[in-house]
């Protein structure tokens, strides 16, 4: 596989600064006075700007300065940022992804209408302490200014260069608060076949004449301040010298050595007190080890990106040694070399560890999902004039990268109905006595081989009698049926049903909570709905924890195998000699509940006689319970799920198939599917008994 384009790797990395910014952006709508966030938004800024200018996103780097600058006074405390301010800062930031992700298609005028937007928030109020300062202050001639300054000594991590940081550029700002005078201090660099190129074996001497403050020198190393050695002292009170180019060293024409003398001189000089590891030493003696340079580089947790498709080939391949490792373990238990069965137990050992290994390395903390959210949020309560707390849980909560990326849809479309639907305006919660800021609480728990992703707000509830009156007009009951509000509440999830008085941007036209539906059910999901009038609405997901293997129970049905996703049983029964008579119920007595059942034999179609002893699975989704009756229940099954083509597409009751020890093919049953085709059977029921 080639190499990733150095462009493509800047843009991802890019995403992720951009979900930093985004969320110290609104973190300090929040908490305006919290400096951390602030600085956390430069340092995203920062990044971008810098990495933007090194891979020749020119715009990106000139835009992003501007947005830096007119910003600065935010970085000062010399305003507080607004919601107003907010709300531009997020417009530059998409200005940003836009020019970053399709730069040919953004137009230069909304740039500059950004710009304008944000520098009119920003320097409206023109700060007056400075000013008054400055006009008080006596001028002096150049001859005669005196000024104090620091002398600092700088020694920068090994790996600083390998990070995308260069210290020229940091002794460049460093060079703007004022003259500056810097020597390089040589005696760490090793012999020219101990280097290594991409280290960095230099230190500075650095006198800077300028009366700025200790903060002012720490800004310029804010974002390298981990990664080097900053030792700072009050430089006394000298004539201002003229100001002198900083690198001369490495000009295309170097000055004459004369020229050059008496600043190196005069550095030299000074006293190395300040920073004892800077006396000179033997070369053999004065370079580390580049073995304990690789060991520094590896601080906290090393991560490497990978690309997904390598991920996905590598579950394939897992999948398939899964498979393989099945049919071993059946060869070696029908013989009888002991030396077999041990090495098949080995191997199983080692699968099952590879597979954990593989499937945890998939695992995403959905957290990552949750913060997509927010500025959704944001966006919805500035246009409805709603205003909404956002409340999340449980984002170390993993689950696998496919399920993250197919729940992203699901979650936006109850999020948005939950603001539009669920939360009333501020007129009518003050009317009922509530907070005039709504509540969105979204979670996300393990539970057993599941997790379940709730999405909650407090507001007034599902209106079911709204919802039975729409479901009759648009006929799908009869008017005068019994049905409890569970049932009722089902018809949202029907296809083009909507209970909104008009159509707008948001909703209204019945597309939404069907395609949520059906989403969750092809990720073998299920979704539940709860309300209580008055107080609010509670959406649960129960979803498995990857798309890629599960623990199944494999059942014999005829001659054909069938797996049922363990997660979805709930127990196994031995089906009566009554049940077994009463071919015309569809019930069957579970400690006193009647629990609806399905015989697979039927619908299947198998051949040849029953076995004399069917079982009863019980599975559920939610709150349902349906029996499926087998001729035998073989056992638990590590269930490697291969996806069915589209011939097969209109076979409803099957989600997968997977592959046998023995290497024939066994179909996965699709829960949803099957209490569908029972709930429909039990109404049909209902309706012939009515009759």
């Amino acid at each position: 596989m080639s190499a990733m384009d150095p462009t493509e790797v800047f843009r991802q990395e890019a995403s992720e600064l951009f979900e930093v910014l985004e969320g110290a952006l609104l973190d300090l709508g929040q908490r305006p006075d919290d400096r951390e966030l602030v600085d956390s938004a430069f340092r995203a800024l920062h990044t971008i700007k810098g990495s933007g200018a090194m891979f020749g996103f020119d715009k990106v780097a000139s835009f992003t300065h501007e947005f830096e600058t007119a910003f600065d006074r935010v970085r000062k405390g010399e305003i507080k940022p607004t919601q107003e301010l907010i709300s531009v800062a997020l417009a530059a930031k998409d200005y940003i992804r836009a020019l970053i992700e399709d730069p040919q298609s953004t137009d230069d005028i909304i740039g500059e209408g950004i710009l304008d937007d944000l520098k009119r928030f920003v320097f409206s109020d023109p700060p007056a302490a400075p000013v008054v300062e400055i006009a008080v202050a006596p001028p002096l001639a150049p001859a005669e200014s005196k000024q104090a300054g620091w002398h600092l000594y700088l020694e920068f991590e090994s790996h600083i260069l390998r990070n995308g940081s260069n210290p020229l550029d940091l002794l460049e700002d460093l060079c703007k608060l004022g003259p500056c005078f810097v020597v390089p201090v040589t005696d760490g660099i090793p012999f020219l076949d101990e280097m290594e190129p991409e280290d960095c074996y230099l230190k500075w001497d650095v006198k800077l004449h300028a009366a700025c403050d200790k903060d002012a020198i720490d800004d310029v190393f804010m974002f390298v301040s981990d990664e080097m050695k900053l030792t700072l002292s009050p430089l006394e009170q000298v004539e201002a010298p003229a100001p002198m180019p900083l690198f001369q060293l490495l000009d295309e024409e170097p000055a004459p050595v004369a020229e050059m003398a008496a600043p190196v001189v005069e550095v030299a000089a000074a006293p190395v007190a300040v920073q004892p590891a800077a006396k000179p030493e033997p070369k053999s003696e004065s370079r580390p080890e580049p073995k304990a340079e690789a060991k520094r580089d590896d601080r906290g947790i090393a991560t490497v990106r990978v690309q997904a498709e390598r991920l996905d080939e590598l579950m394939d391949r897992v999948g398939e040694l899964v498979i393989a490792q099945a049919r071993l373990t059946q060869l070696a238990a029908s013989g009888s070399d002991l030396s077999i069965k041990m090495i098949a137990e080995e191997i199983e050992r080692l699968a099952s560890s590879l597979r954990d290994t593989t499937m945890g390395a998939r695992m995403v903390p959905i957290g990552s999902l949750f913060g997509r959210f927010r500025r959704l949020i944001h966006d919805l309560s500035r246009d409805l004039s709603k205003p909404v707390d956002f409340v999340t849980t449980g984002e170390d909560t993993e689950l696998d990268k496919t399920m993250i990326e197919c729940l992203a849809d699901p979650l936006v479309h109850l999020i948005r109905n939950a603001i539009d639907h669920g939360i009333e305006d501020t007129a009518t919660r003050s009317a009922n006595g509530k907070t005039e800021q709504g509540r969105i609480e979204l979670a996300a728990v393990h539970s057993g081989a599941q997790v379940l992703v709730t999405v909650k707000d407090n507001g007034g509830g599902l209106n079911t009698a709204r919802i039975r009156a729409k479901a009759e007009e648009q006929g799908l009951i009869a008017a005068g049926a019994v049905l409890t509000d569970h049932e009722i509440h089902q018809f949202l999830f029907h296809p083009g049903f909507s209970t909104a008085q008009t159509i707008s941007a948001l909703s209204g036209r019945g597309v939404g909570m069907d395609v949520v539906k059906r989403t969750i059910e092809n990720m073998r999901g299920t979704i539940d709905l709860s309300t209580k009038p008055g107080q609010g609405t509670t959406v649960t997901l129960r979803l498995p924890l990857t798309l890629a293997i599960i623990e199944g129970l494999l059942i014999r049905v005829g001659e054909g195998r069938y797996i049922i996703p363990l997660s979805a049983v709930e127990e196994c029964i031995e089906l009566t000699a009554e049940d077994e008579r009463s071919r015309g119920r569809n019930f069957l007595n579970v400690r006193g509940n009647l629990v609806p059942f399905l015989r697979l034999r039927e619908i299947m179609t198998a051949t040849g006689a029953p076995d004399r002893h069917q079982k009863t699975i019980i599975i559920s989704t939610g709150e349902t319970h349906v029996g499926l009756v087998a001729d035998q229940i073989i056992g638990n099954h590590q269930t490697v799920i291969k996806s069915l083509s589209k011939l097969h597409s209109d076979v409803t009751i099957f989600s997968g198939a997977t592959i046998l020890g023995d290497g024939t093919a066994a179909l996965i049953l699709d829960v949803a599917q099957l209490v569908a085709l029972a709930q429909s059977k039990v109404e049909k029921q209902h309706i012939s008994e009515a009759a």
